[in-house]
């Protein structure tokens, strides 16, 4: 994920969003290597990836043209809207129950959207 601030994002991410920070690597001239993900998905992780051009600031909170970007599975979405909604994550869209389980969406700071699914019990 592009974006303009290491740790900038590893701040929001883990105190916000309570990710685990899994790696954060000095790769020297201002590189870092930082993979973060949800807590408890230690098989996930997200790669942040510092912008250095102006085509890779531009695409910085929309890499994917304003569709939701990445999904988060969770086994209690309301317990997480009301958290991120107290912790002023902006919520874009609240709580609603789909065919296929709860679902909410949210923005993160650099305006990426994220759907929250706990899908139906099998």
């Amino acid at each position: 994920m592009v974006i303009d601030d290491y740790d900038k994002a590893i701040k929001y991410y883990q105190s916000i969003l309570a990710f685990e920070l899994i790696e954060d690597t000095d790769l020297d001239n201002g590189k870092r290597w930082v993979r973060i993900s949800p807590s408890g998905y230690k098989d996930f992780a997200l790669l942040l990836t510092k912008a250095k051009t102006e085509g890779q600031k531009k695409a910085i909170g929309n890499q994917s043209r304003g569709r939701v970007f990445l999904f988060i599975q969770t086994d209690n979405a309301i317990r997480d809207f009301n958290n991120y909604k107290s912790k002023n994550v902006a919520i874009i869209r609240e709580p609603s129950n789909e065919p296929y389980g709860t679902v909410f969406v949210f923005q993160d700071i650099y305006g990426n959207l994220w759907d929250v699914i706990q899908p139906l019990p099998k």
